[in-house]
């Protein structure tokens, strides 16, 4: 048996599942994630899973990446048969430190494996200076109908706070590159609230994202991981701590603006041109649907098992060269988990969750709180005002 994290159970070494948990495997749609562990450099404020040439260590290599996670899916397809896959997601890190043959390898094996839905949504995330148009054009001739590319900020003065390496027009001409290179579909990112970043650096950002043509745009509000190197520096008193008050009024100056720019919210860090425009992929995940995560790290879930793979790229590579499960621990999910996850994740859409799912206590506090919509309230559904947008985690706390 694989070891496992304090709170979880062993995976067993051949990755299976219990039979309760793959019988309807699937039915309410099925996600494949890719993570790509390896970044150019790390930013000041990220505590993601990704590790720089220096941080890999032995036994794990960029090259030979691409056979390692198509080792792990041949071992997920010993366990089930989900059908066809209606998202791919490739995330990182920097997947687009790999080569477009090596992710159009990853996108083929999972083709062959499962099938790929007839349209399905097939996603990587890219940092703009990774990319370029020869690059681009070659990701979508592999099978890419997506890109995210991370943006943070136009302002010089944020980005270096950020320690993004990108300049600041990078990430906007990138992204009329992708849709130039004939992507369906572009995302930029946003980070709001930075230490030092003023309404005019932000509106700035905002005014380029919607120049640059794309059709859908995430914005989140920053956040201070412990361990980062940003949260040492606002620690030793380098760097203030950012403030609530000025992350909600960021988040109304991105609303007003892609508002008039022609975006609708559908979640409460995102937006699109539309419903076609919309993350089917982060749709899944905010559903309840299943799926499999490849890679150091990844996460799974599948009929209310949830598991994870050993985070290190060398000890992911020695289990799958071993021939065994690369999953760390697992935990079965009760229904009072599966409820609170569904409502937690629910409430931050913009069609909302039926009354019937929530306390009826909490969500009359809401609706006089002026959080809630009134309309669909009265239609026997819980749906967040702008302001409710802002508070939407005491929103959550509420109706539980």
């Amino acid at each position: 048996m694989a070891g496992a994290l304090p709170d979880g159970e062993p995976v067993p070494d051949d990755g299976s599942l219990p039979d309760e948990a793959t019988h309807e495997v699937g039915k309410n749609g099925f996600a494949v994630y890719v993570h790509v562990p390896f970044c150019a450099s790390r930013c000041g404020y990220c505590d993601f899973n990704t590790y720089t040439a220096s941080e890999l260590g032995g036994g794990a290599s960029r090259d030979e990446y691409a056979g390692t996670v198509l080792s792990e899916l041949a071992l997920a397809a010993r366990v089930i048969e989900p059908g066809p896959v209606d998202t791919v997601f490739v995330g990182g890190g920097t997947p687009t430190l790999l080569s477009t043959d090596d992710l159009g390898r990853i996108l083929d094996g999972i083709d062959r494996t499962w099938g790929l839905a007839p349209g399905a949504e097939v996603t990587t995330e890219a940092n703009p200076e990774s990319v370029d148009p020869a690059y681009l054009r070659r990701l979508r001739r592999a099978g890419f109908t997506r890109i995210s590319l991370g943006m943070q900020s136009t302002a010089p003065n944020v980005l270096r706070v950020l320690d993004r390496k990108h300049t600041a027009g990078r990430a906007p001409q990138a992204a009329i590159e992708a849709r130039e290179a004939g992507f369906e579909h572009v995302n930029l990112d946003l980070i709001y609230g930075t230490p030092g970043e003023s309404a005019d650096d932000f509106a700035g950002s905002l005014r380029a994202v919607v120049d640059a043509g794309v059709d859908h745009v995430s914005a989140y509000a920053l956040i201070v991981e412990d361990g980062t190197r940003m949260a040492g520096r606002m620690r030793r008193g380098e760097l203030p701590f950012p403030e609530d008050d000025v992350a909600a009024d960021r988040y109304l100056a991105a609303e007003a603006a892609l508002t008039e720019a022609g975006f609708e919210w559908y979640e409460v860090s995102n937006w699109a041109r539309g419903d076609d425009a919309r993350c089917r992929h982060n749709m899944l995940y905010w559903t309840g649907a299943d799926w499999w995560g490849l890679g150091p790290g990844a996460h799974s879930h599948v009929g209310g098992v949830r598991w994870w793979n050993v985070k290190h790229p060398s000890a992911y590579a020695r289990r799958l060269a071993a021939g065994t499960s690369p999953g760390q621990g697992r935990e079965l999910l009760g229904d009072d988990d599966r409820h609170m996850e569904d409502v937690m994740l629910r409430v931050r859409l913009r069609e909302g969750i039926p009354l019937s799912r929530v306390d009826a206590t909490g969500a009359a506090r809401a609706l006089a709180d002026g959080l809630l919509e009134p309309g669909p309230y009265q239609d026997g559904r819980l749906v967040l005002t702008l302001r409710g947008r802002l508070l939407a985690d005491a929103v959550i706390r509420d109706v539980l």
